[in-house]
């Protein structure tokens, strides 16, 4: 059989009695949800239940026998987590599907707590609960995010005690519904919003005090992994001391009460002006304490007679230069002295042996050599021999005297 098409299309009733047909082969399922909507008018036989997941934001409706309803023990009430077996059923007149249920199971508190046992060893191998995930809250947050009921008792201790701490502090409070089908849907919208928002820097996650039931969404698997993938620190105030579920070992900060949540999301002032005031005071202390170090140094310093006196050394070393330079003076002005000296005397020596000075005196030494070749000395011109001219002359400092005879010879005074 082939399919419909746009020339041949199949009319509604074909449709709905194939989609029908095809949901009648599912046969019955077993189905855990929580229970909203319970209608059961008196004198009509089937009672109406809305089954809700309480992780998302899905429902069914499902139809029992009244008396079925009314026979459970304990009685059924709206928030209470069931396990349902059930046949799904289209009806074609509406083209709505439901849940025709033969059975319905309460969940008890033990099994209620052994699921959550079960998804607390999950979440732990999985590294959810790692302390190495942990982040650190701001000092001072600008803005806090606060997530919990309207006008409740949790809302009214984390504000309260986070402005008595802190004035300044501003929050932004989502009201969201903290328990029954309705909780984990809320939350979460309103964790994703807060997330979102750039100007709050730490997310408070508060309720008080309530049966294993009422704190279950607190313990829901997509709830603590959407506070995981948080980008925003997330403190947990679920609660009291006791209390101790999922998203306190998820979130960044756990605190027992909302109250110790108001006082641990911000300072307090009067503790930080105190602080403050004790670190001026160290601080003053720590400068005065350095400054009276450092003048006892320079007081030490100034006192040595290097700095006490400073021209001293160099009025020394002046006079050190001036005596080299005087002993200089005097070493040179003897050296040239004695060198004139010593000029004086050779020049008075060469003065006294010169032809100059002998012949200032007025005489001359000649030296002559006689006929057989023997050197003698004119002692005067009467010893000169017959015949034997002179002719003498002074050159170059030096007497020169020529005898003339059969001969001429050359002689040389000095």
């Amino acid at each position: 059989m082939t399919g419909p098409t746009a020339e041949e299309p199949w009319p509604v009733r074909t449709v709905a009695r194939k989609i029908s047909e095809w949901i009648n082969r599912l046969g019955t399922v077993w189905v855990e949800g929580q229970l909203t909507q319970i209608s059961a008018r008196p004198g009509t036989g089937t009672a109406f239940l809305t089954l809700r997941d309480p992780a998302a934001d899905v429902s069914m409706t499902v139809t029992c026998p009244t008396g079925m309803l009314r026979q459970h023990e304990p009685p059924l009430t709206d928030g209470t987590r069931v396990v349902v077996h059930a046949k799904p059923t289209y009806f074609m007149n509406r083209g709505t599907i439901s849940l025709r249920a033969d059975e319905i199971r309460a969940v008890g508190i033990g099994e209620l707590l052994a699921r959550i046992e079960r998804l607390r060893r999950l979440l732990t191998a999985e590294g959810l609960f790692d302390p190495r995930r942990k982040r650190r809250p701001p000092f001072l947050p600008k803005k806090v995010g606060l997530i919990t009921g309207r006008a409740s008792a949790a809302e009214r201790d984390v504000l309260v005690n986070a402005k008595a701490r802190w004035p300044a502090v501003e929050f932004r409070v989502e009201n969201v519904a903290t328990q029954g089908a309705l909780a984990v849907p809320q939350i979460l919208d309103a964790l994703s919003v807060l997330d979102r928002d750039p100007a709050v820097e730490v997310i408070v996650i508060a309720r008080g005090g309530g049966s294993v039931e009422d704190l279950l969404p607190f313990s829901d698997e997509a709830l603590c992994r959407a506070v995981s993938d948080c980008k925003t620190p997330v403190v947990s105030a679920i609660g009291h001391e006791p209390d101790t579920p999922l998203l306190d070992h998820v979130a960044d900060v756990r605190c027992s009460t909302p109250t110790d949540a108001g006082k641990r999301v911000v300072p307090d002032v009067a503790e930080e002006s105190l602080r403050v005031r004790q670190m001026r005071d160290r601080a003053r202390r720590a400068l005065h304490g350095w400054v009276d170090r450092e003048r006892r140094l320079l007081d030490s310093l100034r006192s040595r007679p290097v700095l006490a006196d400073p021209l001293t050394p160099l009025v020394r070393r002046a006079e050190q230069v001036n005596g080299l330079t005087e002993r200089a003076r005097r070493a040179l002005l003897g050296r040239l002295t004695a060198e004139q000296s010593a000029l004086a005397s050779t020049r008075a020596r060469l003065t006294t042996l010169g032809p100059a000075a002998t012949l200032a005196r007025g005489y001359a030494v000649v030296q002559h050599t006689d006929t057989d070749g023997t050197p003698r000395v004119l002692r005067s011109i009467e010893d000169a021999p017959e015949g034997t001219r002179l002719r003498i002359r002074v050159a170059d400092g030096a007497l020169h005297a020529v005898a003339t005879g059969d001969r001429d010879e050359v002689v040389e005074g000095r």
